[in-house]
């Protein structure tokens, strides 16, 4: 076996038997990050150099009798979540030269469980985009191909699109990725990896490049969903730097993957069989639901009836919380200064926004600045909150008959990097299928389950109850030990 086939839990098992260092684990996945990010730039940042310090470190650790639950494993990190040491870019111009001198409290959580980061994955200008397409660093590439047509490149899904490329490319063995609408799981589904986005409020936003505060959550992209909950394990828990942090245990979602579904009640809610789905992904649900059936299960159907107000209420509430946050890159105490001799304030201002912000996060600024000013704040903003805390309240009201609700990931397979990207509706449609769960606070996880006729990887989605990511996991590991989905992409180390 090739070292970079290993699952995380494969990895894990071989770094204790003793067949592997984290060195030689290593120095395997940074030669497949030498061989193929050129193409797919899956990365912005490689950190070679402290990556084989940290695994030739954690070897010691290792040998010494000190493992922690990580040790050893290479994995990529989100270039939103700051590095201490390392630039820390967000996708943007803006902070292009950015050297954060503290730690995100969630990567440092991997740090002291032994991980060993290979470097910064590529994203959406400050997690803005479906499509990965907006970074300032360039498109990030899906490794994955149409069988028709292999020389069409496709998008990876966004923002987390770095992230899932390289885990499904095998540039990495899992990822820390971030879910404002969708982040995690729309490129976890395009990228045929596991993807959960928790309930907010599980993993400390503290250290990570906000987009939209009360919607943000962190989250890990592997190629299991064992993998996924081994890395939440070690990436949530309270943080009093973060006032929205939850102060709860933190279970063993690993364990908590074999425990099954018989008995549970699956919710099918039926606002989600919109017109015009592409009848590869109802077919794949009604298979998720089936094998959920054979495993024991019972399926329900159940409404959601504020559901179809979900996607405008999202492009009203983040973009508001956008145009506040990314009022902070002004030029003045970090990131880009543009500026010309005696200008003033206000032109510095105005130039170094102008340069550093790209096309899609000025127009998301534009949309959030014009809903908050006078005049159009209740007729947008304040109206957009009551229809969320409605959404929310049918999410309550639908866990009082059902323990989890399964729906498709995603409307499509990937698509090419020259679709869809003059539509910016079109491109907000994408994440049709997961803003609800981020407006409720809802843990939501993507599954590999099926391929459509090109060959391309299709997901299941199962939303929890919040802070019930157990059950969520177990009705993930059921789906896919059902699925049992090998297909590897065209492009990835080892192949």
């Amino acid at each position: 076996m090739h070292p970079t086939d290993f699952t995380l839990r494969g990895a894990l098992d071989a770094l204790t038997e003793g067949t592997i260092s984290s060195v030689e684990l290593t120095q395997a996945h940074l030669d497949g990050i030498a061989k193929l990010n050129p193409r797919l730039n899956a990365y912005v940042t490689v950190t070679a150099e402290k990556a084989l310090a940290a695994a030739r470190a954690s070897d010691e650790r290792r040998a010494a009798g000190q493992v922690g639950a990580l040790e050893g494993i290479p994995l990529a990190i989100k270039d939103l979540f700051c590095t201490a040491g390392t630039r820390t870019t967000a996708g943007s111009r803006i902070l292009d030269s950015f050297v954060p001198p503290y730690e995100s409290t969630v990567s440092q959580k991997l740090l002291d469980d032994g991980a060993v980061f290979l470097g910064k994955a590529n994203l959406d200008e400050f997690a803005m985009g479906s499509s990965n397409t907006t970074s300032a660093s360039g498109p990030v590439e899906n490794p994955w191909s149409r069988a028709n047509d292999p020389d069409t490149r496709l998008v990876p899904g966004g923002s987390s699109g770095g992230s899932a490329a390289a885990v499904a490319a095998r540039l990495a063995l899992g990822a820390t990725a971030t879910d404002t609408g969708g982040s995690i799981r729309q490129p976890a589904a395009f990228c045929g990896i596991a993807g959960i986005k928790p309930t907010y409020g599980r993993c400390s936003r503290f250290g990570i490049v906000a987009f939209a505060s009360s919607l943000d959550q962190a989250g890990p992209v592997a190629r299991t969903v064992e993998d996924c909950a081994i890395l939440l394990k070690s990436m949530a828990g309270f943080d009093p730097k973060d006032s929205t942090s939850a102060d709860l245990p933190v279970p063993d979602f690993a364990r908590a993957c074999e425990r099954g579904v018989k008995g549970l009640r699956i919710g099918v809610p039926k606002e989600y069989r919109l017109d015009g789905m592409a009848p590869e992904i109802v077919a794949l649900w009604e298979q998720g639901l089936q094998w959920l059936r054979d495993a024991g299960a019972e399926t329900v159907e159940i409404s959601l009836p504020h559901a179809k107000y979900a996607l405008p209420t999202y492009y009203i509430v983040a973009p508001a919380e956008a145009s506040s946050n990314l009022a902070r890159y002004d030029g003045v105490r970090f990131g880009t200064r543009v500026t010309e001799p005696g200008s003033d304030l206000r032109d510095l201002y105005e130039r170094t926004r102008a340069a550093g912000f790209g096309p899609e996060v000025r127009r998301r600024i534009m949309i959030g600045t014009y809903v908050l000013s006078a005049g159009y704040y209740d007729a947008y903003y304040l109206k957009a909150q009551k229809v969320r805390a409605l959404i929310r309240r049918d999410f309550e009201n639908a866990y009082a008959a059902v323990d989890a609700i399964v729906t498709p990931a995603t409307p499509s397979a990937a698509f090419g990097m020259n679709e869809k990207q003059d539509d910016p509706v079109a491109m907000y449609l994408n994440d049709i299928f997961t803003v609800t769960a981020n407006l409720a606070g809802l843990p939501g996880l993507a599954v590999p389950a099926g391929l459509d006729a090109q060959g391309l990887p299709l997901g299941l989605q199962v939303i929890g109850r919040a802070f019930d990511e157990e059950t969520v996991f177990a009705v993930g590991r059921t789906l896919e030990r059902a699925a049992d989905f090998t297909a590897l992409p065209r492009l990835r180390a080892g192949a």
